[in-house]
């Protein structure tokens, strides 16, 4: 259903401003771009400085293997120009030693051994790693020594250097580390071969050299407590140096170590990384050789020392860079936990805030709508007073027969009912139309108003009805239950020049107070969904406003769904209103279920029986209005009874006191008092009728308005309640039972 604006803008710029809440709006807040923000840094708090700390130990891991590298290598250097100094050297004593002996056979030798030892022992006497020098015979008899004289009885055929030469003669062969048999300590032994005149093998002549002058050397290179080994080998791998020193066994490099194979390659130098097969540590081994010797000398850096200095220094790393991220991670984390409070919280404020704007509205809206009730219900008071002016000329003029105006009175009884039925529907928007309440089953109901739908919405709009077969009984009244349907579907009828479709749909629903929605209780949901072209924003904000309309002059007053909403308001409900541009309409009825044991209503009201002459009445007739008293009056009159007018209660009363005091010899001068309620004075009607049931003898009292609240009143009372404009039907059947129970009351006397 639609409403076709036709106000100004600057109608509804005005009521926007009118209809703006006092309260301040609550400030939309982001919270989950708040908290994908901290969970962005807490993750870059906890992923940047792993990754710094793990760049950076890596590099720094790098850097160390390459300082050790470097250090083993520098250390190899060192030990290869000492090596080759005492190589060196070693060859020249070698050459000075078989020069001395160059003109002497074996056993020349042995006659001048004391000479030759004391002359052996001057050479050597100044060189440390010097154990001892000697020299042997073909047969591998030891001929004279530096160590010691007289000449020990010794051989060393079956030596391994001895052995070397003279199998297969070379310049210079280099022993295993053994106990010496002439130094009588650690040594290793250089031999050379010396040869006869004719070249013939002659024996050798060899210098035992000290280890621990090597590792007294290398200790002092590296320092007491290091780590870092410095060693001195064959290139076959036999181990003639080592420092730190180990043990006799493990003096042998093991046959698969990358340093042998590099040793056997003749590699001049490299760094290789490697198990140690003397200490079994894992290390970056540097070598090189010494000269053109077939020894090798050679520096390793256990990985496990890299490690722990690289774990040291990634542990102080580590504690200077994440103790502050730890402190950041846990501010973050308080940010995220203070969020999650102000989250809840806010929208603790916005609920709060959004009931408090929901209740101001409701506030400015109810008065408004009092405001505006009183205005219409005193416009329908006085429209009211109207018709029955013209109703009471009407009937008159019906009673006295006006030949060739039956045209005319049919159109103005036809008026008469539009005319009444939009007093209605304003008393009803106003609140002050007169209720009947009933209990009603919706089935049965939603069955019987078919025919009322489809004559309301047309032959073009098809028709649906799903009516659920549990839904509750309702207490409302009937005829405000089928106005709130008729205008319901005439605006979705309007909504559909085209056609299209409504749907009828009944069903039970039970609100809870947690479920926020302003009703709670059981309720009977009614909805009335169209497809018609829907209304704006705009629109949908106003549409219960009364007498607000978007219809062209003469299609609307804008009191449809007013009167819709104000039905349910009275009944104890509430109607609502989902439509969108293009999406259609669903108006919702929330109507409260009939109390259990509630049987649906008795049959409707019959017609009022046509009038006939009753006898007469001596009627006190108490109005404000003079036209309308004057119509009454006659009508009245015209009925047989017989009249005395005064213009409101407080006159009645004085007339009716007075007759009280002063009866008249036919006794109380009045059989029933016809009164309005709502009259100027001190007294209303209501107040008159109250005051009346102390009065001796009982005197009925007619009761006319058009004000529910009044009528709610009045039915407190003892009076006979009639409702603006009446029938004179109605009327004179009231005064009908009015006199036979007079006749029956004075039967019983």
């Amino acid at each position: 259903m639609t409403l076709q604006r036709e106000e100004s803008d600057a109608d509804a710029a005005a009521d926007a401003r009118q209809d703006e809440p006092p309260f301040p709006v609550v400030p939309e807040r982001n919270f989950a771009a708040q908290r994908m923000t901290l969970y962005a840094l807490l993750v870059a708090a906890v992923v940047l400085p792993c990754i710094y700390v793990a760049v950076t130990a890596i590099s720094d891991y790098r850097a160390r293997e390459t300082t050790a590298a470097e250090a083993v290598a520098r250390n190899a250097r060192v030990a290869e120009e000492h090596a080759l100094k005492v190589f060196d050297l070693n060859v020249t004593l070698n050459e000075r030693i078989v020069d001395l002996l160059a003109d002497l056979d074996t056993d020349a030798i042995r006659d001048t051994d004391a000479l030759l030892h004391e002359r052996l022992a001057r050479m050597i006497g100044s060189y440390p790693q010097v154990a001892a020098a000697s020299v042997f015979g073909a047969d591998g008899k030891l001929l004279v020594t530096s160590r010691a004289w007289p000449t020990p009885d010794i051989s060393v055929g079956q030596r391994e250097d001895f052995a070397g030469l003279r199998d297969d003669p070379r310049e210079e062969r280099i022993s295993r580390v053994m106990i010496g048999s002439v130094a009588g300590e650690r040594v290793f032994n250089t031999a050379v071969l010396r040869r006869t005149p004719e070249g013939r093998f002659a024996g050798m002549v060899s210098i035992a050299l000290r280890p621990s002058y090597f590792n007294a050397f290398y200790r002092e290179l590296l320092g007491d407590s290091a780590t870092v080994s410095l060693g001195l080998a064959r290139a076959d791998g036999e181990v003639l140096a080592w420092y730190p020193e180990r043990p006799p066994d493990r003096m042998s490099l093991a046959p698969g170590s990358p340093l042998r194979d590099a040793y056997r390659a003749g590699r001049r130098s490299g760094v290789v990384k490697m198990v140690s097969g003397l200490d079994k540590q894992l290390k970056i081994v540097a070598f090189r050789r010494v000269g053109n010797y077939p020894v090798y000398v050679s520096s390793g850096y256990p990985f496990p020392t890299i490690w722990a200095q690289w774990y040291r220094h990634l542990s102080v790393l580590a504690l200077s860079i994440l103790a502050p991220c730890v402190v950041l991670w846990g501010v973050i984390g308080q940010s995220l936990r203070r969020l999650a409070i102000e989250e809840e919280a806010w929208e603790r404020w916005q609920t709060e805030a959004s009931m408090r704007r929901s209740i101001e509205s409701a506030y400015r809206q109810a008065r408004k709508m009092e405001a505006l009730g009183n205005l219409v219900g005193s416009v329908a008071h006085d429209f009211n007073n109207l018709l029955m002016i013209v109703s009471t000329n009407v009937q008159i003029a019906r009673r006295r027969g006006a030949p060739g105006l039956d045209r005319e009175l049919s159109a103005m009884e036809r008026a008469l009912k539009s005319g009444q039925s939009l007093t209605r529907q304003l008393l009803g928007v106003a609140r002050k139309q007169p209720l009947r309440s009933e209990v009603i089953g919706i089935g049965k109901w939603a069955t019987a108003g078919r025919e009322l739908l489809r004559a309301s919405l047309g032959a073009k709009v098809a028709l649906n009805t799903e009516v659920a077969p549990d839904v509750w009984a309702i207490r409302v009244d009937p005829a405000e239950l089928e106005l709130a349907l008729i205008n319901v579907a005439v605006n979705a009828r309007d909504a559909m020049p085209n056609g299209g479709t409504f749907t009828l749909r009944a069903g039970n629903v039970r609100f809870r107070h947690e479920d926020g929605f302003p009703l709670i209780g059981d309720f009977v949901q009614i909805a009335f969904e169209d497809t018609g072209v829907g209304m704006s924003a705009d629109v949908l904000a106003r549409a219960f406003e009364p007498l607000f309309t978007t219809k062209p002059k003469g299609l609307g007053t804008g009191l449809g769904l007013p009167q819709v909403f104000a039905f349910c308001e009275r009944a104890g409900g509430l109607a609502t209103i989902d439509s969108a541009i293009g999406a259609g309409t669903a108006v919702r009825l929330y109507l409260p279920r009939a109390s259990a044991g509630a049987a649906p209503g008795a049959a409707p009201e019959q017609a009022a029986p046509p009038p006939q002459e009753a006898e007469a009445l001596r009627v006190l007739l108490v109005e404000d209005n003079e036209e309308v008293a004057a119509g009454t009056e006659a009508l009245l009159t015209m009925m047989g009874h017989h009249v005395t007018y005064v213009f409101n209660a407080d006159a009645a009363m004085t007339a009716l006191e007075a007759a009280r005091d002063r009866p008249a010899p036919s006794g109380f001068p009045f059989d029933v008092v016809l009164s309005d309620i709502h009259m100027p004075g001190r007294m209303n009607g209501i107040d008159l009728a109250e005051a009346l049931q102390t009065f001796e003898p009982h005197v009925p009292v007619i009761l006319v308005t058009g004000y529910a609240e009044e009528l709610d009143r009045a039915r407190q009372v003892d009076a006979r309640v009639l409702s603006k404009p009446f029938d004179i039907a109605l009327l004179d059947s009231l005064l009908r039972d009015i006199r036979e129970d007079q006749t029956s009351r004075s039967a019983d006397r």
